[in-house]
């Protein structure tokens, strides 16, 4: 059995709940705690730009993070290359600047003010000028999933019985449906995030960790010592099982 390996949830711009994690792994695991981030750093809460600045220079600094690719991170990329708006597993009136998607929020840290039904054009530009092209490059290119012998670690799921090597961006990404209700063995236990309970959850062959930061609910840090899973409070370790 490989060391304790830790993992965040969606952050969605709550700068102020990653720092507190990023302490409570800090105290259980040290500063060379190997972190794996599910994904979805921006959109929602207050200071995205913060967050994916300090997920750069975590990175940039030798920390032992494994960053990877959420939907709303993909929101913004696709705004930014392509003045794509919206996606085809969202409602199609649905702006990412939404404020149910939450893209506003990630667009005013950054300095720039938009509203629903806002043109599109004025705004892209003014997203280019604003977000730096480092944030843009960074988010582009996070890695979809990490292994390890025990865990899958991934922003939604997985398609039930599609080999890793043909799951496809889209179900890494948005899987909902056809994973959170298959009860089978994946091979490894399945660690996600993407959809939000009030709390972290075990359902036995996955764990959720979304516990609704994006919504105001604590972000939950969590450790896996092979696949036993507990998760990070001020008063230490709380068992999380089935």
């Amino acid at each position: 059995m490989s060391g304790p390996i830790y993992a965040i949830g969606d952050v969605h711009g709550q700068i102020d709940m990653l720092h507190f994690a990023l302490e409570l792994i800090s105290v259980d695991g040290g500063k060379d705690a190997q972190v794996v981030f599910l994904g979805d750093y921006v959109d929602r809460g207050p200071d995205s730009r913060a967050v994916v600045q300090l997920l750069i220079d975590g990175v940039a600094d030798g920390r032992n993070w494994i960053v990877l690719r959420g939907n709303h991170d993909r929101y913004l990329t696709r705004f930014l290359d392509d003045k794509i708006v919206n996606d085809s597993r969202t409602r199609p009136d649905l702006m990412w600047w939404n404020p149910i998607l939450g893209g506003d929020k990630t667009l005013a840290s950054y300095g720039v003010q938009a509203r629903d039904g806002d043109p599109i054009g004025p705004v892209h530009d003014a997203a280019l000028a604003a977000v730096p092209e480092e944030h843009r490059s960074f988010l582009t290119g996070l890695p979809l999933l990490h292994q390890t012998e025990d865990i899958l670690f991934v922003h939604a799921g997985i398609r039930p019985g599609v080999p890793l090597e043909d799951q496809i961006e889209d179900d890494l990404i948005w899987i909902r449906d056809g994973f959170l209700d298959d009860p089978r063995n994946h091979g490894r236990l399945v660690v996600h995030g993407h959809t939000a309970l009030e709390a972290p959850q075990h359902f036995g062959n996955r764990i959720d960790l979304d516990g609704g930061s994006g919504y105001g609910r604590p972000l939950y840090p969590a450790v896996f010592e092979g696949a036993n899973c507990w998760l990070l409070t001020g008063q230490g370790r709380l068992a999380l099982t089935p």
